[in-house]
């Protein structure tokens, strides 16, 4: 069998290697990468060196992570996502989203893309996430395809999830209005998930964008969709809740761009329903501010960003070129 040390000998390898045996956003993992990179991260997983930071015991613990037989496939596994013709985006490559760096060791160890990566090259201020309860109601779901289509028609990009409910309403807006949408997935850019969500994802991944951190074959579990919530927060200028419970994942989507600085929006709903909850909380605790039409919205992003804003004093040439480089994917 090959070593590690064999398999992957350069830095977009190790990390490709890294994404398929280590869970994302690990803490050592990723104080490792930013220290001393791919390579020798996975160097220190196989040999008996001190690992900088770590005592013996700790240092045991964290190489735990890569004794599993999924070693002994790894070359075929690689040789697979080769062929598939996926994108792999590192730290430093032209389409790296620099607002990741507001993640610091937090950061993913790749990035796994499927369709336009170019969007992801965009100003974070042209990038907001719309995200919220899967169990929508109409009065949801209604709200987040006008704030959509709005956002579309001012030249932004919509980032969600890919799940039913808000999410979903979020992604089908922005294509029925010939808007540019990013898919974050808890799960490898080759799955669909939901299965419900197939032809959705499908179109995404022709004219828009389908990532994850996650390798392909990779299935979603619950510590991944934790830790893709803060790709959610960070990729974006924003982030709005139009409808969440007290204990949604869209909430947490919302503590981490709190957290990260970015702004924060929530749409109010009855007060007889519980998917008003959460974003009543958010209002309520000042994380979020109020969001009621797509002008709350942009002048929130105006005031965090500092950008010009309007549609009219937002440059076509930005959108060109963000169509010429989905036109040469679709090729």
């Amino acid at each position: 069998m090959s070593s590690l040390s064999e398999i992957a000998g350069d830095e977009r390898t190790a990390r490709m290697v890294l994404s398929m045996l280590v869970e994302p956003d690990d803490a050592v993992t990723g104080r490792l990468l930013a220290t001393v990179g791919g390579v020798e991260t996975l160097r220190l997983a196989e040999s008996d060196s001190p690992v900088p930071g770590l005592n013996e015991v700790d240092a045991h613990v964290w190489r735990g992570h890569f004794a599993t037989s999924g070693i002994d496939a790894l070359d075929d596994r690689l040789l697979q996502t080769r062929q598939t013709g996926l994108g792999v985006l590192m730290p430093g490559d032209d389409e790296w989203p620099r607002s990741l760096g507001d993640l610091g060791e937090r950061a993913p160890y790749v990035l796994w893309t499927r369709g336009a990566s170019s969007f992801l090259a965009r100003p974070v201020a042209d990038l907001v996430t719309l995200t919220g309860a899967r169990a929508s109601t109409s009065y949801g779901e209604h709200v987040t395809g006008t704030l959509a289509s709005d956002l579309a028609a001012a030249e932004r990009i919509i980032v969600a999830g890919g799940a039913y409910g808000i999410e979903g309403a979020a992604h089908r807006a922005a294509l029925a209005t010939g808007g540019d949408t990013i898919a974050v997935l808890a799960n490898g850019v080759d799955r669909a998930y939901p299965a419900g969500h197939s032809e959705l994802l499908g179109r995404i991944a022709d004219v828009g964008l389908l990532v994850s951190e996650v390798a392909p074959g990779a299935t979603p579990t619950r510590h991944r969709f934790l830790a893709h919530a803060r790709l959610m927060a960070a990729l974006s200028a924003a982030t709005v809740v139009v409808e969440a419970g007290a204990r949604s994942g869209s909430m947490k989507v919302a503590h981490d761009a709190h957290q990260l600085g970015r702004a924060v929006g929530a749409v109010p709903g009855p007060v007889t329903s519980a998917t008003s909850v959460g974003p009543h909380r958010l209002l309520v605790s000042g994380e979020a501010r109020l969001v009621a039409d797509s002008t709350d919205l942009e002048q929130m992003i105006d005031q965090a960003t500092g950008s010009r804003g309007s549609v009219a004093a937002r440059s076509q040439p930005a959108r060109r070129t963000s169509r010429e480089a989905r036109s040469v994917v679709e090729m």
